[in-house]
């Protein structure tokens, strides 16, 4: 397929799965400084979208009730715009507030981390780490689940959309879908519908290392929020 029409599909898939993405990003903390400044630029997001409808910087200044001095700071990324600010241009712009992110963050072709290089994310008993970093397998982002002994998703099921896979690196690890328990250990796999109710937990002695991989069908998808409850996560 040419190559200017993997570009105009790329951005359909980025969209579809951008609240999934965006609640997973909002509880990382970036290990690499590099990564971070290069993730999210809401200026160019802004030139974009105001390029695309024809305005120039004082129409848009008018339009938004903001600064024209203020909007070109943000596009020149000589300043951050704060949430009030966005939502003014948003409004301005008649998009939602996330698409300054969506169009912002491009999926790389390859991405290498070195351990200890990860975005990752703290909760009761655990650690969960971005393996993927903005590239998708298909429709799932891969993360690294560490658990501690005793640690466990919580008293609720979780049912959620799409599939969701897991293996065993180290350690065990204990699903319960649908009521039937499956104990994994080093080497052994599990895949199944997320509609379905699980929960999982690490019933052994020792520290757990699994690779997890959710694959959400809705942008809505609310599945981060249910695996790993950090203080980031609570409304």
């Amino acid at each position: 397929m040419p190559k200017q029409n993997e570009s105009r599909y790329r951005p359909h898939i980025r969209k579809r799965y951008r609240h999934w993405q965006d609640s997973l990003n909002a509880i990382m903390e970036p290990m690499d400084e590099k990564q971070t400044s290069t993730s999210i630029d809401v200026g160019s997001s802004l030139r974009e979208m105001r390029a695309l409808r024809g305005l120039s910087i004082r129409s848009l200044a008018k339009l938004s009730g903001l600064n024209f001095n203020t909007l070109s700071l943000i596009e020149n990324k000589k300043t951050s715009p704060s949430v009030s600010t966005l939502k003014q241009l948003a409004q301005a712009l008649q998009v939602p507030i996330t698409a300054f992110f969506e169009t912002a963050i491009s999926q790389p072709d390859v991405v290498f981390q070195k351990a200890g290089q990860r975005p990752r994310a703290n909760f009761p008993h655990g650690l969960v780490e971005d393996l993927g970093v903005g590239l998708t397998l298909g429709e799932g982002i891969p993360l690294l689940l560490t658990l501690d002994p005793g640690a466990d998703s919580g008293p609720d099921a979780i049912v959620h959309t799409g599939q969701e896979f897991v293996y065993c690196l180290k350690g065990n690890l204990t699903y319960t879908v649908s009521g039937k328990e499956y104990d994994l250990g080093v080497g052994d796999s599990l895949i199944f519908q997320s509609h379905l109710p699980h929960q999982w937990g690490n019933r052994g002695n020792n520290i757990s290392h699994s690779i997890l991989i959710l694959c959400p069908t809705d942008e809505d998808d609310r599945s981060t929020g249910q695996h790993f409850k950090t203080e980031e996560l609570e409304e």
